[in-house]
């Protein structure tokens, strides 16, 4: 590694509000958020479950994802000190937006001779009916969602979406890692969303995923399933010579990264947590510290499943043997629920914040151990401690695995 890259600015957003207090008040103090979601009808579902805002069918578009992404970006901006017309790469982990699919397609279904509208064409904010739904069909393109971002934000450089499932953001984030670190870029905007819908929700359901107690505990003996939550980010990536040349402030650096992947089944993770130890490895080789001796706190992908949670606690066995059971781990999608694309820059902000505070977010919902899950897992109440390097980790069908290690400046 040549250089070495730090964190400058960030914005976020989350069921529990905007901003870093809001991530304080909710995921902090362990409180979940999940209630029944009106943005959708439920009635077909085992669950009307999610940490979704409540902002109602006709609100929607408030939180469509191509303004959700805007505001953290603009903010993540305005925290490092970059104006417009900044050289920057944007790198962006999202499936699309959803509500546009849904709404195209119900569109489509009624009319007699839909006219479908190129990438890029037609008016995003236009009315809704039989020509204008698919005007907004364009925001449902990933690569779209980035372009729109870039451009928004008057960003200049390399645009590129990651679309790999719930290690999307995170992947968005390590490729950015490696571009300043060889010094192909300086800057770089890493992005994830996600907002819960119905098209994910039904297929959830359908996968009997979703929790059958509206709580999501990880970890624990009487887990039941996961939540869908909403959740976007952005986080502002510079090498270390750029931001000092500018006079930025470091919140965090990124010490090191790894991806992995396992292709043990389309959905389950491997039982061993294969992948998972190879990805942590990866990251705590570069990050100078193989063994993990220096970490001081995993946020887990716990997603509250039968396979996930046993998978992951033995991978984390296998990634740092000697120290795991020493080593504070939690999970906070048993607040936030699971944000999916934007799983791995939520969290990443989550564990920054954990740095910056000195205060590790509890698993929320814990209840009796399992015996295949025992590690110290942060149960139910926050925890105030002194970590100066912890690492995050989130998996995705297909058995792919990322990592990444923070350290306090």
């Amino acid at each position: 590694m040549t250089g070495e890259v730090t964190v400058t600015g960030f914005g976020v957003r989350t069921a529990f509000g905007t901003g870093t207090e809001a991530l304080r008040r909710g995921v902090f103090a362990g409180v979940p958020l999940f209630r029944p979601t009106t943005r959708f009808d439920t009635g077909p579902y085992r669950t009307p479950m999610a940490a979704a805002a409540p902002d109602g069918p006709d609100a929607v578009e408030d939180w469509a994802l191509r303004h959700a992404l805007a505001q953290c970006g603009a903010e993540a901006l305005d925290m490092a000190g970059l104006n417009p017309g900044t050289e920057a790469a944007v790198l962006l982990g999202v499936a699309g937006d959803h509500t546009s699919i849904t709404r195209y397609w119900r569109t489509a279904a009624d009319s007699p001779s839909p006219k479908p509208v190129p990438d890029g064409a037609g008016d995003p904010d236009g009315p809704d009916g039989p020509d204008g739904a698919t005007s907004r069909n364009a925001d449902a393109v990933p690569a779209h969602l980035a372009e729109l971002l870039a451009d928004g934000l008057g960003l200049t450089g390399p645009r590129l979406t990651f679309t790999n499932a719930c290690v999307a953001s995170a992947a968005a984030i390590i490729h950015a890692c490696r571009l300043i670190s060889s010094g192909r870029i300086d800057t770089a905007v890493c992005a994830g969303g996600y907002l819960v819908e119905e098209e994910t929700f039904g297929k959830f359901d359908s996968g009997r995923a979703l929790s059958r107690d509206g709580m999501v505990r990880p970890f624990s003996a009487d887990r039941s399933g996961l939540l869908l939550g909403d959740g976007v980010a952005a986080v502002v990536l510079e090498s270390a010579e750029h931001a000092r040349r500018r006079g930025a402030r470091p919140l965090t650096t990124i010490a090191g990264w790894g991806a992995a992947t396992d292709a043990h089944h389309i959905a389950q993770p491997h039982p061993e947590g294969v992948g998972l130890a190879r990805a942590a490895r990866q990251a705590l080789r570069l990050a100078g510290d193989p063994d993990g001796a220096a970490l001081g706190y995993v946020n887990a992908h716990g997603t509250g499943t039968k396979y996930n949670d046993g998978a992951e606690t033995r991978g984390l066995r296998a990634a740092f043997p000697e120290r795991a059971e020493s080593i504070p781990v939690s999970s906070t999608k048993s607040t936030t629920g699971h944000l999916l694309e934007a799983a791995g820059v939520v969290e990443f902000v989550i564990t920054m914040l954990a740095l910056m505070d000195g205060v590790l977010p509890p698993t929320a919902g814990y209840g009796r151990p399992d015996p295949e899950c025992d590690l110290d897992y942060v149960p139910n109440q926050p925890r105030q401690a002194d970590p100066r390097r912890a690492l995050t980790i989130n998996a995705a069908f297909g058995g792919a695995n990322t990592a990444l290690v923070l350290e306090r400046p």
